[in-house]
């Protein structure tokens, strides 16, 4: 009993050991980035490399033969300088603008380009992105008007035209921009119906635009479009307005159908107007419609005896007859 004990004691902590490893392994390292304020440019490194070097290889130089204070004044002056370079020269690219605080308050806005601050006084603790940026947003399983529950994917095309007062209106103006305009899709899903949602994406993406610009124009933001990328709804629902269709497109044909006959019927009463006076007229259409039905070999026509006797088929069809026993005898007797 004591060796099941321990046999399933050191099975459970295997597990668990197992499940632990299993969790850690899902998780990934956060990546970790470099704050703004202290971004280093690529020029900034280089020339704190060489006037790293040159105060080394002068103090390997001047050994032996100045004293030690002057090496280590040497040195140090030009450590100074190095550290004041890496950290004053800042570049900005061309669609950046760095915002500078002196002491913590606001002084300015530097960039595109290259500029110098005051290494610890000043800070650029925000670089401000100029260019038309793209973000994606989406609702999913939004009530409608009418209770449907959709998803809806959209993307919001926006830029900075105020970059003080994106760094100081609003914290984070990427996020909160993500969020007025997950909000606003919300808000103008639960104001239309379903239908108007699929047939009326234009009307959507500008009543979007205008809610979302009205919210960040505050920021230094502007809109330039949003535009409504899918409209997933679900698959019953879906299966049902397929049948509709179906149904809609059915009765359309019938009731074509239906004034197809309506003209073929008002057709042959102006027909009958012209064979009322005339019934030559009518046994030379009704002679024509036997003979188009007797075109093709092996065609069997079933005439009324009613239509026999008022067109007078009866005797023309006698003759008929007559005369072709007239041409198989004629033959015989010669």
């Amino acid at each position: 009993m004591v060796k099941q004990m321990n046999q399933n004691q050191s099975q459970n902590q295997s597990q668990n050991q197992s499940q632990d490893m299993s969790q850690t392994s899902q998780f990934k390292a956060p990546t970790v980035k470099a704050p703004d304020y202290i971004r280093i440019s690529g020029i900034a490194g280089g020339l704190f490399t060489i006037f790293m070097l040159i105060g080394v290889m002068g103090a390997i130089i001047m050994d032996g033969k100045v004293s030690d204070t002057i090496i280590g004044l040497f040195v140090t002056f030009w450590m100074l300088i190095a550290t004041y370079v890496l950290f004053a020269l800042k570049i900005a690219k061309q669609w950046e603008k760095a915002v500078v605080l002196k002491l913590g308050r606001f002084n300015g806005l530097k960039g595109p380009g290259l500029f110098w601050i005051i290494p610890v006084i000043d800070t650029t603790p925000v670089w401000i992105d100029h260019r038309v940026m793209v973000t994606p947003f989406n609702a999913e399983k939004t009530l409608t008007k009418d209770t449907v529950p959709v998803d809806v994917d959209a993307v919001l095309f926006w830029l900075v035209w105020d970059a003080e007062k994106a760094a100081l209106e609003v914290e984070n103006y990427r996020n909160a921009i993500a969020w007025a305009a997950q909000t606003a899709l919300r808000e103008i899903i639960g104001q239309m119906t379903l239908a108007e949602i699929l047939v009326g994406r234009a009307v959507m993406d500008e009543q979007l635009q205008k809610i979302i610009d009205e919210r960040t124009t505050p920021w230094g933001v502007s809109v330039q479009s949003v535009e409504i990328r899918d409209v997933i709804i679900p698959q019953g629902l879906e299966d049902a307005m397929s049948q509709q269709a179906q149904a809609e497109r059915e009765r359309q044909s019938r009731v074509i159908l239906g004034e197809a006959e309506m003209q073929v019927a008002d057709s042959f009463a102006e027909a009958s107007k012209a064979y009322v006076n005339n019934p030559t007229a009518l046994h030379l259409r009704a002679m024509n419609m036997l003979f188009e039905g007797l075109k093709d070999k092996g065609a069997l026509v079933i005439v009324p005896s009613s239509a026999v006797d008022t067109m007078n088929l009866g005797g023309l069809s006698g003759m008929v007859s007559l005369a072709q026993q007239n041409q198989i005898s004629r033959p015989r007797q010669e």
